[in-house]
């Protein structure tokens, strides 16, 4: 096994990654990192200096930025593609990849982050702005997935990995399902992916650090 992967079992970014290796069965060796572990954290910038997770090791390969680790366990033999073959639909999930990563996954780590700050250090604008971003974001995809199983052709694909953790933790920061029913329904499949399940199966012991855990719909925590 070459394999490594550095990340936290909380980090959404990282079950991104997660999610794609467990839906290919690709084998790997999971390093977690512990940030406020000055060892750990020394491995981790040893390994791509600019310190953040996840990253992906691959002999004396670094793969890092969640996107090309994703097309990089693509070019790996055995398991089912996360980028589809037809060229049309390869262009989609990479649109729904930076979507879902960018007017999602992005502004729902800014209310997260947010949350923990320092008293006096709070950006309250920055928040408000972030939830219109979602909100926005919410509609376009709503009307996606009105006619559409999945983001991009009839598989599973790299923009499905983004969109799980995403939609998983956006629900608990600023909910879609009342008033976005395809998006909603278009969640519940991903949540029944056994790839997706078995991250937040492993996410689970560290719910209690997650600053949104009270606004966890039930089903989260089961």
């Amino acid at each position: 096994m070459s394999l490594v992967f550095y990340y936290h079992p909380l980090a959404s970014y990282c079950h991104k990654v997660l999610i794609a290796l467990y839906e290919r069965g690709a084998p790997f060796e999971p390093r977690h990192v512990d940030l406020g572990d000055p060892n750990s954290a020394a491995e981790l910038n040893e390994a791509w200096p600019v310190g953040k997770i996840p990253v992906l090791k691959d002999g004396d390969r670094i793969v890092p930025e969640t996107s090309v680790q994703i097309e990089y366990l693509d070019r790996k033999p055995g398991g089912a593609p996360m980028i589809p073959a037809d060229p049309e639909a390869a262009l989609a999930a990479r649109l729904w990849d930076r979507f879902f990563d960018c007017y999602v996954m992005n502004p729902m780590s800014k209310i997260v982050v947010d949350r923990i700050r320092p008293t006096g250090k709070n950006d309250a604008h920055g928040v408000e702005e972030a939830r219109g971003l979602l909100r926005l974001a919410y509609g376009v995809a709503d009307k996606h997935f009105a006619t559409r199983e999945w983001a991009a052709g009839d598989a599973f694909s790299l923009a499905d990995c983004a969109a799980s953790p995403s939609l998983f933790y956006a629900e608990c920061v600023e909910p879609f399902s009342g008033a976005h029913p395809n998006l909603a329904r278009y969640f519940d499949r991903l949540f029944a992916r056994p790839a997706f399940k078995r991250c937040i199966e492993e996410a689970r012991p560290f719910f209690k650090s997650f600053p949104y855990r009270e606004a966890m719909p039930a089903r989260f925590l089961k």
